[in-house]
C-alpha cells in the first residue's frame, strides 16, 4: 500500500517553500474548514549545464538565501554540501526569527548573515527588486543569479535537482548521483508518499485551526512514520535494490524527521509517539546527520527559535522548551544493512 507511482511534475509542483513573512503569513493560507492548503511556488526557472542555456551552469554565478530553520531551504544546503558545492554556490542566511516586516538579514545574530550579493536589508527586496509587482509568498529557499540579478527558483523540490546534476562540471562530487535515471519512479513515489503524509503533514497538523483537519492529518502522519518504519528495517536507505543507495528521498525526508522531536511533537502536537520510538527512523537519521557535512547544517537554535517564537498564533508567549536532549553522534550502524 505504501508508495504509488507518480510523476516528476506533480512531485514539483506539491513541495513549495514553508517560510512564509507574516504579511503573507500560513494563517492566509487556512480554508474556511481549518486545514491547511500550501500554496505553490512561483519562480520555476531551470539551470542547464548547456552552455547556451538562459542559465548556464557556472561557478560562482549563483547564490541561495535560505534560513537555517526551514527543512524546504534544508534540502538545498545538504545537496550543496553532498555534492562538493560550497565553493561554486554562495550562500546568505536570514534570522530565524520571523517578524512584522518578514524575513530580514541580521548580520550581528549569530548564524545569521548579511545579503552579500544586493545589500538589502528584507528577503522582500529580493523578490521586489526582480518583480516590483511581487505579491505571492515570499518564501526559502532562493536560488538567485548574480549574473542576471533575477530569481531562477524558489521551488526546493526543483533546486536540489538542479544542484545534484547542472553543476557537475563545477561541483567537487560529480560521482555522486542523488537522483539516478534507473531508480526515478521509485524515488518520485517515495518522495510524494513522504511529502503528503510526513513533510507537509507536520504542518497540516500543526497549522489546522479546527479537530478533524488536525485528526486526519496526525493520523495520516504516523500511519506513515509506521509504514517508513518497516520500510527501513531491511534497507540502509530509502530506495534500491538489491542494494539501497543515497537519493534526494532520503534528504528529503531527513530534513523533517531531524526536526520532529525538537519542534513537531510538541509545538505541531505530533505527539502520538516521538521520532526515538522509531528504532530504525531514529537510526536512520543519525545516519544521515553523520554523512561528511551534514551536521554543520543542522543549526538547533534556529530550528527550535523560529517555530517557538515566530508562530505567535500557536506559542503566543514564544517559550523554547529546554529539551530534549538527542545524541546524534550515537553510532547507528546501518551501514549493516543492504
Amino acid at each position: 500500500r505504501l508508495f504509488a507511482r507518480i510523476s516528476v511534475a506533480s512531485m514539483t509542483t506539491a513541495s513549495s517553500s514553508t517560510g512564509q513573512e507574516v504579511g503573507t503569513s500560513w494563517t492566509k493560507s487556512v480554508s474556511d474548514k481549518g486545514e491547511y492548503v500550501r500554496k505553490a511556488s512561483q519562480f520555476r526557472s531551470w539551470i542547464s549545464n548547456d552552455k547556451s542555456s538562459n542559465f548556464a551552469a557556472e561557478s560562482g554565478r549563483y547564490h541561495l538565501y535560505v534560513c537555517f530553520a526551514c527543512p524546504w531551504a534544508h534540502r538545498a544546503l545538504i545537496v550543496r554540501e553532498l555534492k562538493g558545492l560550497t565553493d561554486a554556490i554562495t550562500v546568505n542566511v536570514v534570522d530565524w526569527h520571523l517578524k512584522p516586516g518578514g524575513w530580514r538579514f541580521s548580520p550581528d545574530k549569530p548564524g545569521c548573515t548579511a545579503d552579500d550579493v544586493n545589500g538589502f536589508n528584507t528577503l522582500r527586496e529580493v523578490y521586489t527588486s526582480v518583480d516590483p509587482a511581487y505579491s505571492a509568498n515570499i518564501t526559502v529557499p532562493v536560488l538567485y543569479d548574480k549574473k542576471k540579478r533575477t530569481i531562477v527558483s524558489n521551488e526546493s523540490a526543483e533546486i536540489i535537482i538542479m544542484l545534484n546534476s547542472a553543476f557537475n562540471c563545477v561541483c567537487g562530487r560529480a560521482d555522486l548521483d542523488l537522483y539516478p535515471e534507473e531508480f526515478r519512479a521509485e524515488i518520485d513515489s517515495v518522495n510524494e508518499f513522504v511529502y503528503n503524509n510526513v513533510n507537509n503533514g507536520v504542518y497540516r497538523a500543526g497549522f489546522a485551526t479546527a479537530q478533524e483537519p488536525y485528526d486526519e492529518a496526525v493520523t495520516k502522519l504516523f500511519n506513515a512514520l509506521d509504514d517508513l518504519e518497516n520500510r527501513l528495517s531491511t534497507r540502509r536507505y530509502l530506495v534500491g535494490s538489491p542494494k539501497s543507495r543515497l537519493t534526494l528521498a532520503d534528504v528529503r525526508l531527513f530534513t523533517t524527521l531531524i526536526r520532529f522531536d525538537w519542534v513537531y511533537h510538541q509545538h505541531f502536537k505530533c505527539n502520538l509517539r516521538q521520532l526515538v520510538d522509531y528504532p530504525n527512523l531514529w537510526a536512520f537519521t543519525r545516519d544521515i546527520y553523520q554523512l561528511p557535512g551534514v551536521s554543520g547544517t543542522v543549526n538547533k537554535e534556529h530550528i527550535r527559535k523560529h517555530y517557538m517564537m515566530s508562530h505567535t498564533q500557536i506559542n503566543p508567549h514564544g517559550i523554547v522548551p529546554i529539551g530534549p536532549q538527542l545524541d546524534l553522534d550515537k553510532p547507528h550502524d546501518r551501514e549493516k544493512l543492504p
